[in-house]
């Protein structure tokens, strides 16, 4: 997630690779991170690079980011802090570093290819400058909307973990081509446009999917009778209550 940001920043044009610095404990990884951003990378010492910084941001998993933050010292106290370790609340991340300008941020994995879903928080100590400055980064690699920090574990549930949700359907989408005769290769090429393009419709005409889904569904046809299957198997509630049910998971981990 980390290279896919700094990837964004570089080539949307928002940055230059001068403006960035980064440092990575495993000489292999810093080593890709700068071969594919262009960005100096180091794994020697977080120290040099955040010494000179404005901004720090955090890129790691929350299971590490006490000993990560721990490597820094006290030097993150007077910088702006960028988060994006899931379910670590703005809370904890002060009482771990003495900062108090810090931005929670939930990125999603289709930031890998600039067709991210990102949204953060804001503590009450930052300033506006540095909202712009947030919304400047994770625009780069997609969208990026500003909630309020109870809202990340609701954020969490739906983009964060929503693309797992709609690669499970495409694969199953897949699938039922495969049993209906077609090929793999031509039955995922289908299932992945069908449902990329089913998503721009949404994106571009700015219609309620409700509408757009009537569009498609003549009556008695079709793709009538295919809803009625997943109306009967509970495929709407199903969907809501995994949603549900990772929100409170991110609950559950933010307490931890």
């Amino acid at each position: 997630m980390a290279t896919a940001i700094a990837g964004g920043m570089v080539s949307s044009g928002a940055f230059s690779v001068d403006e960035l610095e980064a440092f990575d404990p495993d000489c292999s990884a810093a080593g890709n991170f700068t071969s594919t951003t262009g960005v100096h990378s180091t794994n020697s010492s977080p120290a040099s690079g955040i010494k000179s910084a404005q901004t720090v941001v955090i890129a790691v998993k929350p299971q590490v980011i006490s000993g990560a933050l721990a490597a820094c010292g006290d030097l993150l106290k007077d910088k702006l802090l960028i988060s994006i370790a899931a379910g670590v609340p703005i809370s904890r991340l002060q009482e771990l570093t003495g900062c108090s300008r810090i931005i929670r941020v939930m990125p999603n994995t289709p930031a890998l290819v600039k067709q991210g879903a990102t949204a953060y928080a804001l503590s009450e100590d930052t300033l506006p400058e540095d909202g712009e400055l947030a919304e400047k980064i994770f625009s780069a690699v997609g969208i990026a909307l500003k909630v309020k920090e109870e809202e990340l574990d609701a954020v969490t549930a739906l983009s964060g973990s929503g693309p797992a949700y709609v690669f499970e359907f495409i694969q199953a989408l897949a699938d039922g081509g495969v049993a209906e005769g077609l090929s793999r290769d031509t039955a995922l090429k289908l299932a992945v446009q069908t449902v990329a393009g089913a998503a721009e419709m949404v994106s571009v005409t700015g219609e309620h999917p409700t509408s757009l889904k009537d569009k498609v569904t003549s009556p008695a046809g079709t793709t009538s009778r295919a809803l009625e299957i997943l109306a009967e198997r509970g495929f709407a509630g199903s969907i809501i209550k995994a949603v549900r049910a990772a929100a409170d998971r991110s609950r559950e981990l933010g307490k931890k």
